[in-house]
């Protein structure tokens, strides 16, 4: 059964984070070379899962919103400016339903707004200072420090193993790779800086590592099976653009442990093609043996796993704090990223 409250949530959540971060988008010149750039993608909206997330768990741990809303804020557009490179190094055509900024605007001017907007996300963590006190603020900009690099090596290995072709990506190797690129900055980092708010810097951090992990790679595959059987419209890219890609997905990565000697020899042989390439014919192709090798289904099993055992860490994380809307929505959360469409 899907959740009332996390749409809720998340709307309420998003419109405070998106007010507080129109503030660190500058309204000056080179606006149209730059500054609008920077500003197209927060502006065309988004779920703001991660921002919601830091906010809930600040307020879960007895903090107050707007203690939480300026990191919420440097979160968000953090995440925009990994979007804008994202799309560059992927070469996707669509973001949240429209061209893709480097088709849009061009790929020099976008890249260089997409660096922008990573220095401006950090702005909000300055003025943590004053807010929270400098030891605080301090360490939420190590724990952004440390999810910049843990992202960066995630995206590493995902366009590494694509260049070199790599077709030997096993489950572990892919899950360390979510890990490092989707659940450090879409769960592990938000609970622990809304968790370090919450309790004025008293809670311990690594049990919040386990809980994004489980919860933020439960998130990666469902959207990755999104890719696959989404509706365009509501996923906001474009379907199949992972296999056009060359992405090592799990689907992909089952198919290729379980295609017969034929089947495994022509993915390889299309996986190995420049993407301009990759036509769609040949990824008609490689979706439908992942529907003869029921690829799909498990992959849906393998999340359900995860958020499984997401919401026996929840126990441990958050069970020993006092009934709140907060934490129901956290816990709700869990089933919802496996549920979404």
């Amino acid at each position: 059964m899907s959740s009332k409250l996390v749409p809720l949530i998340l709307a309420e959540y998003g419109a405070a984070t998106r007010q507080v971060l129109s503030r660190y988008l500058p309204e000056r010149e080179p606006r149209q070379y730059l500054y609008d750039l920077a500003a197209d993608y927060p502006q065309r909206g988004g779920r703001a899962l991660r921002p919601s997330l830091c906010i809930a768990t600040t307020r879960a741990f007895g903090g107050r919103l707007e203690d939480a809303l300026a990191s919420a804020a440097s979160i968000e557009l953090f995440h925009n400016a990994l979007l804008i490179h994202d799309d560059i190094e992927d070469e996707s055509e669509l973001r949240r339903g429209r061209p893709a900024l480097h088709l849009q605007e061009g790929l020099p001017l976008a890249l260089n707004a997409g660096d922008a907007l990573l220095v401006l996300s950090f702005r909000p963590l300055f003025e943590n200072q004053r807010q929270l006190g400098p030891d605080l603020a301090l360490r939420i900009l190590q724990d952004c420090e440390r999810t910049a690099i843990e992202s960066a090596e995630g995206q590493a290995l995902d366009i590494g193993w694509r260049r070199d072709n790599v077709t030997e990506v096993t489950v572990a190797d892919y899950l360390e790779m979510v890990l490092k690129k989707t659940c450090w900055l879409t769960t592990i980092y938000p609970s622990r800086v809304g968790a370090l708010i919450g309790s004025w810097g008293r809670v311990d951090l690594v049990p919040f590592i386990r809980f994004g992990f489980l919860v933020g790679a439960a998130f990666q595959i469902q959207d990755d099976v999104l890719n696959l059987i989404g509706d365009e419209a509501a996923y906001g890219k474009e379907l199949n653009g992972d296999i056009r890609e060359g992405k090592r997905t799990l689907m992909l990565i089952h198919l290729l442990k379980h295609a017969k000697p034929d089947e495994k020899a022509r993915v390889v042989e299309l996986l190995g093609l420049p993407r301009h390439e990759r036509t769609v014919e040949h990824v008609r192709w490689i979706r439908s043996r992942m529907d003869v090798h029921g690829c799909i289904e498990h992959a849906r099993q393998v999340a359900n796993g995860l958020a499984g055992a997401a919401l026996r860490e929840f126990s441990t994380v958050y069970g020993v704090l006092p009934a709140s809307r907060d934490r129901q929505f956290i816990e709700e959360l869990i089933t919802w990223v496996i549920e979404r469409n």
